[in-house]
This record gives structure tokens, sequence and C-alpha cells, in this order.
């Protein structure tokens, strides 16, 4: 797969990621957040479970061979991806009981420009310039969509900024995972169940669970499990393994694009001019840090032909 098709891939994910805002919401409105999150991301491991199967067997077919196979170490990576996604949806949960949706959404998107810094502090990549001003204009275009005039960070502000460190960690180590491990769909599926199983743990405690509420939400749960988290988040895993991990960030943050979208035909919803001045920013965004790695490869060639002629 080339840098492009893994582009293209991942916005096909942020495609998946708005349309399923619309299921959320209504889904929520017969269970809880984390009793949602729990049932939709074991429905994922169910749909992806098949693939799983294949690999697995693969592995068993190189340690027959005396091969690397995998143990403990792997294992618990793929847990850590599992964890770092319960945390990040568990903080973010936490604090939009206390915050506004406007607020929540905005904050959220910090975890845009803290992968290509993160990743220059962690690993020493350094991106391609075009990240750094799409990732700001990103993060503003955000903002602009929120439809925010200002913020005023209160306790419920800080569990959702600080729910976009997990989100920042878990871009940056998904395709290094998945890579390294030369399966993706085992580490796809690890890490729905582990956080499908510490979510409803989370809401076994916290949250009350009925038989009628997930009847209710079946159709929601369905959606989000099998498209959102089968589809969408296994996809991901897949193109993140020949994306960039900068590139990645800004691409999957037009799911607030196709969000507003999505919300515009099925509920309703409509944008004033700020909200598409947000729109149009995210998506030259989007365009701008695929487009521009390729022009200066193409100019230097153009250079070359006309120093040849």
């Amino acid at each position: 797969m080339t840098r492009i098709q893994a582009n293209l891939l991942l916005i096909v994910v942020a495609l998946i990621w708005g349309s399923a805002f619309v299921a959320q919401a209504h889904g929520m409105a017969h269970v809880g957040p984390m009793t949602f999150t729990g049932v939709r991301f074991l429905i994922g491991a169910l749909v992806v479970s098949p693939l799983m199967w294949k690999e697995w067997r693969a592995q068993a077919h190189l340690q027959q061979l005396h091969q690397h196979v995998w143990g403990a170490r792997e294992a618990l990576k793929i847990a850590g991806l599992g964890c770092l996604l319960t945390l990040g949806a568990a903080m973010q949960q936490i604090g939009i009981q206390t915050t506004t949706v406007t607020n929540a959404g905005f904050l959220t998107a910090l975890y845009v420009p803290l992968v290509p810094v993160l990743g220059w502090l962690l690993f020493r990549h350094l991106p391609h310039w075009s990240v750094w001003p799409g990732a700001l204009c990103c993060l503003l275009g955000a903002f602009l969509l929120s439809g925010a005039k200002e913020l005023q960070i209160g306790t419920g502000d800080l569990w959702v900024i600080f729910s976009a460190l997990p989100w920042t960690v878990h871009v940056l180590m998904v395709g290094r995972v998945a890579d390294r491990m030369n399966a993706p769909f085992l580490v796809a599926g690890g890490q729905f169940l582990t956080c499908g199983m510490l979510a409803l743990a989370w809401a076994l405690l916290f949250e009350p669970i009925s038989l009628q509420g997930l009847q209710a939400a079946a159709q929601p749960l369905l959606y989000t499990g099998v498209m959102s988290v089968g589809v969408a988040f296994t996809g991901q895993v897949v193109a993140q393994r020949y994306a960039h991990a900068a590139d990645a960030a800004i691409i999957l943050s037009s799911e607030t694009l196709f969000a507003a979208g999505f919300g515009y035909v099925f509920m309703g919803d409509r944008l004033n001019e700020s909200g598409l001045l947000g729109c149009g920013l995210i998506f030259f965004s989007m365009l701008g840090v695929q487009l521009l790695p390729q022009v200066q490869p193409l100019l230097q060639a153009l250079w070359q032909r006309r120093q040849a002629a």
C-alpha cells in the first residue's frame, strides 16, 4: 500500500466515524456512555474475529518453522492500545458531563497538533513542513465548526483536554505496533476486546444496564459496532502501517467535517458562516498534507529534466 492509498483509506475511516455521530446520538438516549462504548467495541471484535483467526493460524505456522511468534510482550502491546482507547473515551465522557458539547468537540481536536509534537519529541520523527500549518488550521477549523465564541476552562474542560493525550499516543503507536507485528487484524481485534471489556466493567460499576435499553439501542449499537469499530478502526490500523502519524491525525480530524455533513442531512443541523469556514480550513488542510509533499519531488524532477535538456 502506498502512502496516498493509505491516506485515502484514512479519509474513508473519517467518513465512517463522522456518520457514526448520528447513530451515537440516538443510541445514547437509551444506554449509558460506557455501556454503549463497551458493547460496540465487543461487536467490532466479533466482526474482525475471522481475520484474527486467520492471522493466528499463520503465527502457529511460523512457530512450527521455529520463527518468531507472539508472546506476552506482544499481547501487552495490544492490551496497551486497548487501554489507551478506553482511557481516552472515559476521560472524554467524564468531561462531557460537566462541560458543553461545543467545548468538548473543540478541545478533543487538540490531539491533532499534539501528534507531530510528540512524534518529534519521542521518536525524533520530523514531519513534512506542511503538517505544522495544517495541524494549526485543523485546530482553528474545529474551533469555528464548534460555534464557540470563547472558552471558559472548567473542571470538565480539563478532563477533555487530558483525554487528548491518550488519543495522541494511540495515533502515534497503533501504526508502529501493527507494522512490527505484521498482524494488523490481531492488533485491531485485540485492542477492541480490551477496550470493550474495560468499558463494560466500568459500566457495571457506575451505570444502570437493562435489557430494554440495549434492545432500544440495538440498531445504533450494530451500526457503530460493525462500521465505526469493526471496519473503520481496523482500517485505521491497516492504513497507519503506511501513513505518517502526523498526516493521519490531520486526515482523521476531518470526521468533524463529515459529522457536520451527516448532521445536516439526517438531523437538520445547519452551519453558519464560521462553521462553513471551519469546514473549509479542515478540508484544505487535509488536501495540503497529502499534496504538498508530492510537489517538491515533482519540481525537482522537472528541474533535473530541464538541466539535462
